[in-house]
């Protein structure tokens, strides 16, 4: 393995771990652990209003309401994540489910598809840009929740 083929697969394993990190956050609704996968200037483009977050601190605010919205346990999973490095840009793609019984005591669980776009910076690889979205029936206009990966 070369030097730069070390280094990229060195890259692949710190994104993953602080992917790993931010998802442990997630499931223990800690909004520090979550929120320290993000650069201070993300934009983020949510399966929830409005059509982006621009700024950490407004994302964080989302997360908030997000973990609000669950009395109980939060679970979260990944599958088929894909990681490709740079020298100081990196994207992973995958299927992301976040599940729970809400406040009004709905279950939800539903797949979707998670890009994210990071930079080193600091010699930190952060997130600057994340999108989720779910497909969505053109016929009649309604998001397709129930496939799965």
């Amino acid at each position: 393995m070369t030097i730069e083929e070390n280094k990229k697969s060195n890259d692949e394993i710190e994104i993953k771990r602080i992917i790993e990190a931010g998802v442990e956050g997630i499931r223990t609704k800690d909004i520090d652990g979550v929120m320290s996968m993000y650069a201070p200037e993300l934009v983020s483009f949510d399966i929830v209003p409005p059509l982006q977050y621009v700024g950490a601190d407004r994302y964080r605010k989302q997360w908030g309401e997000a973990f609000s919205s669950f009395p109980g346990q939060i679970n979260y999973e990944i599958v088929d994540l894909s990681i490709t490095v740079g020298d100081d840009v990196a994207f992973a793609h995958s299927f992301n489910r976040l599940s729970g019984t809400m406040n009004n005591e709905q279950k939800i669980g539903n797949w979707l598809r998670w890009t994210a776009c990071f930079q080193k910076i600091n010699g930190k690889w952060l997130i600057v840009h994340m999108q989720a979205s779910v497909p969505v029936d053109m016929a009649t206009g309604k998001a397709v929740l129930d496939l799965k990966p």
